[in-house]
């Protein structure tokens, strides 16, 4: 049998990957490893049997697939194809869907229905056959599992999951989410609830959207391996800032063109980032973007930065030091505006003392961005944890347009920041709880582009929230319009960025032995 390009086809590898949830990671998770597979030089492909989507993907043959198995594709560096979902539901209301069967609207069905009917009949048939091309085609096919495979009100119907595992005699890889809690329960729980044949297929268990210390898992993920007598094939960390969209996301062609003149906020992803929901509230804004950076190359050149709150300041400094971000940062801070909350705003000033080591395990006294005159001492264990109420300078340009009006907000920090005594305070905190109070907050620099302040819940004022951004439209205004991203670049860049923490979370030698390839 030959391939599409003339070539004899050699023997096809299937790897399945299943979850023990919905938006567990699966779909992502299948993106990677196609983007690793063509990495290494295999041609692959991505293949979800059953798809539910009301959002979906047009081929260039004119076929309607989901969206995941398109992304899929891309990441794989192929032509995305009715082949890779040969079956897709698009739900109507009152338990009715339309199939989307090989790429062509074909009939609308009812949810017992299509099991009783369609599923073990035409549908299994079509998704064979499917299969049976791609085998053709590629070196490499990796499958997506559609929810989870141990719903066993469906367990004999679907033909999703086990089915599909079965017809192409594929080992399988469990995902479990450990974002949503009680990832060890779902993961025993699964296998618990599996036939034993099927449960003989699942070889290895993967553990996704991680944000903690690994150290306080590893005592976990011995007893799984033991209680389970099945390896752990790696640990995935949360993945912030990917600019791909989910399945029901903006459309593939709108990637990244929000309303222009679209104003591009940079969070830097502290490892100990606290408190980010700060910065939920510019979502509703359809002008705005806001990211989350890890390195000065995905920083690229935002409207403005900011430096998040964090549970351990003089840590996440010494990061952003061995990142290259400060650098980059402090070479930005020339003409954009900068802004620090919390522990951002230490992170900021000269200088960070903490002699006896009281915020971490770390002693010492530390540089600062010195983007501020400020100096921040740890004195004693102790912190402050406050709602407040403020009003803004009028010499602060950036919340200029704010005037007076009060802003409400919280503290919670530890750590006491003094400024010297040429520094202009950013806010001024009016009432403590039920207290009325006169006190200056977070500092100002010169030329009025660089603010700190401890005040949290900034940004869910209106008034503060609009002041930024009309600044930072007069801003862009003013200079010239940054050069517009191709969607597609930013599709790979992300796929890049995703297939590179995922293969350096996992144990790819061992996936790379479960489809007899050497990795």
């Amino acid at each position: 049998m030959e391939n599409s390009e003339g070539r004899k086809a050699e023997k096809c590898r299937k790897i399945m990957v299943q979850g023990t949830s919905s938006h567990c990671g699966k779909s992502l998770m299948v993106a990677a490893l196609c983007r690793i597979f063509s990495n290494a030089g295999y041609r692959v492909a991505p293949f979800k049997a059953q798809n539910m989507s009301l959002n979906s993907f047009v081929t260039n043959d004119g076929k309607e697939i989901a969206r995941a198995q398109a992304v899929q594709a891309i990441a794989a560096r192929t032509e995305p194809t009715s082949d890779m979902n040969p079956i897709l539901l698009k739900p109507k209301g009152n338990m009715t869907s339309q199939i989307v069967l090989n790429g062509t609207p074909y009939i609308d069905i009812s949810a017992s229905n299509y099991y009783s009917d369609f599923a073990r009949g035409e549908g299994i048939h079509c998704l064979k056959e499917s299969l049976k091309r791609l085998e053709a085609d590629f070196e490499i096919v990796v499958i997506e599992g559609a929810g989870s495979p141990a719903e066993i009100n469906l367990y004999d119907h679907e033909i999703a999951n086990m089915r599909v595992a079965d017809i192409v005699d594929a080992p399988v890889i469990l995902v479990g989410d450990i974002d949503r809690g009680g990832v060890f329960a779902s993961i025993v729980g699964t296998l618990e609830l599996l036939k034993p044949r099927h449960r003989r297929r699942i070889k290895g268990f993967v553990i996704n959207k991680f944000r903690g210390d690994l150290a306080i898992l590893k005592p976990g993920l011995v007893q799984l391996q033991r209680i389970t007598k099945k390896p752990m094939l790696g640990v995935v960390p949360f993945i912030e800032g990917l600019q791909l969209p989910s399945e029901d996301s903006v459309a593939l062609e709108d990637l990244g063109t929000a309303q222009e003149p679209q104003i591009d906020i940079a969070i830097i992803h502290l490892p100990r980032i606290s408190n980010f929901t700060d910065y939920e509230p510019f979502k509703m804004m359809t002008n705005v973007r806001t990211r989350y950076v890890k390195s000065e190359a995905e920083l690229g050149d935002p409207d403005s930065i900011i430096l998040p709150g964090t549970k351990n300041t003089i840590q996440d400094l010494l990061w952003l030091e061995k990142s290259g971000l400060v650098k980059k940062i402090v070479s930005m801070a020339k003409n954009r505006p900068i802004l620090g909350v919390c522990g951002g705003y230490q992170i900021l000033g000269k200088r960070i003392i903490d002699k006896d080591g009281i915020e971490g395990k770390v002693k010492g006294e530390f540089k600062g961005l010195g983007l501020l005159d400020v100096v921040t001492y740890f004195e004693k264990y102790g912190k402050v944890t406050e709602r407040i109420s403020a009003e803004s300078f009028a010499w602060t340009p950036i919340f200029g347009s704010l005037g007076r009006r009060k802003i409400m907000g919280y503290e919670i920090h530890m750590g006491r920041t003094v400024a010297n005594n040429s520094v202009r305070p950013a806010f001024k905190i009016i009432r403590r709880s039920e207290n009325t109070v006169n006190i200056n907050d977070g500092a100002v620099s010169n030329d009025g582009l660089v603010i700190g302040t401890y005040v949290h819940g900034l940004f869910e004022n209106e008034g503060a929230r609009n002041a930024l951004i009309k600044f930072l439209m007069q801003r862009r205004n003013n200079k010239p319009a940054l050069k517009k991203r191709d969607s597609m670049q930013v599709w790979q860049e992300s796929l890049d960025r995703l297939a590179s923490v995922v293969e350096s979370s996992l144990n790819m030698k061992k996936l790379f032995k479960m489809l007899d390839l050497s990795g």
